[in-house]
């Protein structure tokens, strides 16, 4: 049960519509035009520092964990550094827009129009970005829903484990503003990448001065409000004080000041980008050693803990992610990704479960909110209770945790080039992606439409949906074989790779050139010992970009149903698909019947399951053949977002019998409504893929009837199918635990439902936060009743 104290900052959550500050982005901006003609990271660094000197300090009533980004309580940015033209374009229609609507006030307008916009016309990432990208590549680029990349140059990178274990609870950034200037003044000076490294080391001194401001001036307001207090809170008060006093500047000394010390990283992190999966990595592993000695002491009680958590996931979901309303359908319901990861093994190989783990199941159950993004490492030998506990929090409905193979994870980072002991201390990035607190990377590059190479396959490269040729130029005319039409489609898929790389490499060098990361490379091993930014390839392991297809099962269900009814049974041709596709099959109903009986991926039959697993390894295979600018391969994904919905818009018919518009497949998941046997069915088609080379990530959505997990031998049985996928060689499972009945009523009274949780693909957000269309795919998905 919740605390009065949890059940109001819940509440509060719950019913504030997020409204945009203008205060970072004002005092960003005023410190660059001080500080033209200096080295650009310094510039950046020092503006992060202003940041820190000058945003209000609002401390809420009763918080236990302190620490906002703005004025509000749910506040979102705007980093005008890498896009402000959005935010002009788009702040008249904050309010109404389809999804992820904000408040923005006059004075937030004045300020942002008149004082912020105008000095970084001509000078942000976006516009640098966009005017190097050539016509080819940007016709199929920017903002088509065919190879989509906009969050890497309209936003920051984010995609960070802050290492807690080696570097923050070690070193505090007193230490780390210390171990900087020791290395720079070790620099001689008469070189010229000397030169650059003094500059990098400086900006990070610069960085850990703000950041340790920042804590103490949160530290005065604290004693401040607690004057007026009563007893009580002033004795809280008094204690935060104390806190961030001692945080972040030297390491944490207890579990209060621990988890303090987590958001306050985040904090800075946010402030310094205001990006995506920030994610907390092993919070088990590094919190459990303070927990366990206050508890041992008689510090802390478990009540008392465990409140703690609730308030750090209170303020995780209270940040929003402020973003173009492109971006937002890919990435819907107002998630920041934060990811935080239970369970699994140690680096020797040992079970890592510890009273943390549990805490951490048991403040999701408890409080409900879409962040952290909680996921689960689940491995032969984990203890029974704890995934007992798992499969008990998936029967709640919330789509919470994420659940992992913790072994097919560390054959992906092994296979990247991690040492064993490192793979072995993996944790997950944004959604599914396998990480390491050391690793620098772009974990969601490029969204890639496998549905329009399909498209462009049967039309010739012609696209139905914008009326022009978007595809290669091809033709169905002489293609006399399956193979034939198969290798045709993979030319298609191709070009799609293609320019995705292209766009990332452009990328990449703009981001090193304009957009150094200080504050994120203090986070990131490897950074200060190479003297290098992380935006220059300064962690420890640099791993390329990943690249994310949608639309698997859609292409894997057409290939086959072109292979049965065209190339076996010679009952339709391709140009008889051609023509249906650009009728929407009207007119066309027995070959769209036809389409409908043909054999559908996700009820293991290998027909169709084989088509699928070739596609995967055909897409791995030509991405990898791609270095990126630090000259790692390109590495590949079927992980989901809200992609799938935003991707299907601007697709026409496909083989499959799909109607224009209609949303496609995210992950490795079936396509809605065509898995009609069982979801073990659904999951040993799933298990075929070669989960282990896509190092950026597999994903498979399944929705259970309530019923079916309601019993304790429900319970068993889940657990059951869990271990059973798992030894399979799959990487990841989620379920959605919930009536359909349930969804439709949200949809007809949202009001009533506004802390319904929900899982969108790779991660969990309230329903009604959710445009009608996306709301739709979900009830869509097959619900099964027996397993």
């Amino acid at each position: 049960m919740l605390s009065r104290r949890m059940e109001s900052f819940k509440r509060k959550y719950i019913e504030t519509t997020p409204s945009i500050s203008s205060k970072r982005a004002e005092i960003f901006t005023r410190s660059h035009k001080n500080t033209e003609g200096e080295q650009l990271i310094l510039r950046r660094a020092k503006a992060f520092r202003a940041v820190c000197e000058e945003i209000d300090t609002p401390i809420f009533e009763d918080e236990l964990i302190i620490g906002s980004i703005g004025e509000f309580r749910r506040s979102g940015i705007i980093c005008p550094e890498y896009s402000w033209s959005w935010v002009e374009k788009e702040m008249d229609h904050f309010s109404d827009r389809p999804q992820d609507q904000y408040e923005i006030n006059h004075d937030t307008k004045t300020i942002l129009s008149e004082k912020v916009f105008p000095y970084w016309k001509g000078k942000s990432l976006e516009e640098t970005f966009l005017a190097r990208l050539d016509k080819k590549t940007a016709k199929l680029l920017v903002d088509t829903g065919i190879v989509d990349n906009d969050s890497k140059w309209r936003s920051a990178v984010g995609e960070i484990t802050a290492d807690y274990q080696d570097l923050i609870f070690k070193k505090g950034f007193g230490g780390l503003k210390k171990e900087a200037q020791q290395k720079l003044d070790a620099l001689s000076s008469v070189t010229a990448e000397d030169i650059n490294k003094k500059a990098f080391y400086q900006s990070e001194i610069i960085v850990c001065e703000g950041i340790i401001t920042l804590s103490k001036r949160y530290a005065q307001e604290a004693a401040r409000l607690a004057e007026k207090a009563d007893p009580a809170r002033q004795a809280e008060l008094m204690e935060i004080a104390a806190i961030c006093k001692n945080i972040p500047e030297m390491p944490p000394k207890n579990f209060k000041e621990a988890i303090q010390c987590v958001w306050f990283t985040q904090l800075g992190s946010i402030l310094s980008e205001n990006s995506l999966a920030l994610n907390l990595g092993r919070f088990d592993q590094y919190m459990y050693p303070y927990y366990k000695e206050d508890i041992a002491k008689g510090a802390i009680t478990r009540q008392e803990a465990l409140e703690r958590i609730e308030a750090l996931w209170i303020k995780l979901s209270e940040w929003v992610w402020a973003i173009s309303s492109n971006t937002a359908q890919f990435f819907a319901g107002y998630n920041s990704f934060q990811n935080l990861t239970v369970g699994g093994r140690k680096r020797d190989g040992s079970d890592a479960t510890n009273d943390i783990s549990y805490l951490c199941l048991e403040a999701t159950s408890n409080i409900k909110t879409h962040q952290p993004g909680l996921s689960v490492r689940i491995h032969p030998n984990c203890p029974p209770e704890f995934l007992r506990e798992v499969c008990k929090l998936v029967r709640l409905g919330t789509g919470f945790p994420a659940i992992h193979n913790d072994r097919a994870g560390s054959q992906m980072l092994v296979a990247a080039g991690l040492s064993p002991e490192d793979a072995r201390d993996w944790n997950n990035c944004g959604c599914v992606v396998p990480h390491f607190r050391k690793i620098g990377e772009w974990t969601s590059a490029v969204n890639i439409n496998l549905a329009a190479a399909m498209e462009y396959a049967v039309n010739d490269g012609y696209s139905n949906m914008t009326h022009s040729i978007m595809g290669m130029k091809t033709s169905i005319n002489d293609i006399n074989t399956y193979e034939e039409f198969k290798n045709l489609f993979f030319k298609q898929i191709a070009n799609l790779i293609k320019a995705a790389v292209t766009g990332s490499l452009i990328c990449q060098e703009v981001h090193r050139e304009i957009v150094p990361r200080p504050y994120m490379s203090l986070l990131v091993d490897g950074c200060m010992e190479k003297g290098r930014d992380l935006s220059q390839g300064g962690a420890k392991y640099c791993l390329g970009p990943v690249l994310t297809g949608i639309g698997l099962a859609d292409t894997a269900n057409s290939l086959a149903a072109i292979k049965q009814l065209v190339f076996e049974k010679k009952l339709f041709t391709l140009q008889d698909f051609d023509e249906a596709l650009r009728a929407d099959w009207q007119g066309f109903e027995k070959l769209h019947a036809a389409v409908f009986s043909a054999p559908k991926y996700g009820n293991d039959d290998n027909y169709v399951d084989t088509i699928a697993t070739e596609i995967s390894d055909f897409y791995h295979t030509e991405i990898h053949k791609y270095k990126d600018i630090f000259d790692a391969p390109f590495n590949s994904a079927f992980m989901g977002i809200s992609n799938y919905i935003p991707a299907g818009s601007v697709i026409g018919a496909t083989p499959d019998g799909r109607k224009a518009g209609a949303p496609l497949t995210e992950g490795v998941s079936p396509h809605a409504g065509t898995d009609i046997t069982s979801p073990t069915a659904a999951m040993r088609s799933a298990a075929k893929i070669n989960h282990d080379i896509h190092q950026g990530g597999t994903l498979v959505n399944v929705k259970l009837s309530p019923d079916l997990i309601k019993t304790d031998r429900g319970l068993n049985n889940l657990a059951a199918l869990i271990k059973g996928y798992f030894a399979l060689g799959a990487f990841h499972i989620q379920f959605n635990v919930i009536s359909p009945d349930i969804l439709y009523k949200a949809q007809e009274n949202p009001k009533d439902y506004r802390d319904l949780l929900v899982r969108v693909a790779g991660y969990s957000t309230q329903f009604v936060n959710l445009s009608r269309k996306a709301q739709n795919a979900i009830i869509e998905r097959t619900t099964y009743e027996t397993m």
